[in-house]
């Protein structure tokens, strides 16, 4: 159960920094009772913690010979559809506005999850 909740965390801090870091990644406000852009950035992390979930396996094993050829490169193409899914899913919550954003935020939130999984999960 930690587990979840660190990863969930970790998405979070994550999509905030790729926020914070490409401006073509917005963040808007996805209940107006709340006005919190707090509130909006758990929604979305929840969206992005879902779809790679349950999209990105998928996609991953559909595209395997890829893969197996980019020498896993294409992860950073796969880690980008999935931002610009979430996207899709959150409406006017969260906008990625291009593919070149999208990867480059792809790379972010993988670099960030990885570091905040690092130092928050002691196990």
């Amino acid at each position: 159960m930690t587990s979840i909740l660190f990863r969930f965390l970790a998405n979070a801090v994550a999509l905030a920094a790729a926020v914070w870091l490409v401006g073509d990644i917005t963040l808007g406000e996805a209940d107006a009772s709340t006005g919190s852009k707090t509130v909006t950035l758990l929604i979305v992390a929840l969206i992005f913690g879902l779809v790679n979930l349950i999209v990105k396996p998928v996609v991953k094993l559909l595209s395997l010979p890829l893969l197996i050829l980019s020498l896993g490169l294409f992860t950073l193409v796969i880690n980008a559809l999935m931002l610009m899914l979430t996207s899709a899913l959150a409406g006017d919550a969260f906008e990625v506005d291009g593919f070149w954003p999208a990867l480059l935020g792809g790379l972010i939130i993988s670099i960030v999850s990885w570091a905040v999984t690092l130092v928050l999960d002691n196990d």
